[in-house]
């Protein structure tokens, strides 16, 4: 399939690369200007801003809750933005649809960005707040059984990080993983994966932006070669949660993602990878208004559902 026409549409209006600086405040208010009013946003029973007093500092945190019910499982969701952009705001949208597809209560995770926090300052937050959520279960009417983490792009790198720690920790109460798009290995050799130089231009990610814009996490104390930053480099996968990879065809990180699943499941993990045709990087937050794309959120109710209480 070739690339999504309304994709494309929009790729094309899109300027070139000039290969210039990245200006990580510039880039954050462009990307603040897009955020839609409160009242054209997907309504839910409940929406509530919270603060997360985890070991790492107060991490705020939003609350979203679908519908009443009596007891809730638990969606710790980590946005994307290659550890420098994004925030409760921009991915507003997503953890909606995540609360209403799924049916779980979703709390997004506000963590510190790079640079100006170094690593592993947003990684620490995160597990935070998931060993928060637990902690919180009454309050936050958990069920007691299904907790998840789910993210996208630097969000699925975390939300893997994460798993693992807890994993290494002894926190065993995961019980599934949702990776959108993972952005897995940061060590960008371009022979690492066919899909680097299969998608290598004109689909929004580019290959030669993967450094630049992954500059701010790696020169803040991030090392690539470590299994917490680049978590595909983990040896042993075994004991860890249930997954489902979304992957895009038109996406240079699709080949480390769809490798990870494989990896999950030759190490006896319940994985399932699914690659949306005709998408590109980014497309759970940039064109899930597009039906075949919203299925994402779908998808990822079918998996946690068919799965609750496993």
């Amino acid at each position: 399939m070739t690339l999504h026409p309304e994709i494309a549409k929009i790729l094309s209006t899109l300027p070139a690369p000039d290969g210039s600086p990245l200006n990580p405040e510039a880039m954050r208010a462009g990307e603040a200007a897009q955020v839609p009013p409160l009242e054209e946003r997907l309504a839910l029973y409940s929406v509530e801003d919270a603060t997360a007093v985890t070991p790492s500092g107060e991490v705020p945190v939003r609350i979203y809750t679908a519908a009443e019910a009596d007891a809730y499982g638990l969606l710790v969701y980590l946005h994307g933005g290659a550890f420098f952009l994004g925030n409760l705001d921009t991915h507003d949208h997503v953890a909606r649809a995540l609360a209403k597809e799924t049916g779980y209560k979703v709390i997004s995770v506000g963590y510190r960005l790079a640079p100006e926090a170094a690593f592993p300052a947003g990684l620490d937050d995160c597990y935070g707040v998931v060993r928060w959520a637990a902690e919180q279960g009454t309050r936050l009417g958990w069920d007691g059984k299904n907790l998840a983490i789910a993210g996208d792009s630097s969000g699925g790198n975390f939300a893997a990080a994460v798993a693992a720690k807890a994993h290494d920790d002894g926190f065993d109460r995961i019980t599934h993983q949702v990776l959108f798009y993972p952005s897995l290995d940061l060590d960008f050799d371009v022979d690492r994966y066919a899909s680097l130089r299969e998608n290598a231009e004109g689909y929004g990610l580019e290959t030669a932006g993967l450094k630049p814009f992954n500059s701010f996490y790696l020169e803040n104390g991030a090392d690539p070669a470590d299994s917490l930053v680049s978590p595909i480099k983990r040896d042993d996968l075994a004991g860890l949660p249930a997954a489902l990879i979304i992957t895009a065809e038109y996406d240079p990180l699709r080949d480390e993602g769809e490798r990870y699943g494989q990896r999950l499941a030759e190490a006896g993990i319940a994985a399932s990878v699914s690659r949306y045709a005709g998408a590109n990087h980014g497309f759970v937050q940039h064109f899930s208004w597009i039906p075949e794309f919203y299925r994402a959120f779908e998808e990822t109710g079918d998996f946690l559902n068919a799965r609750a209480g496993q």
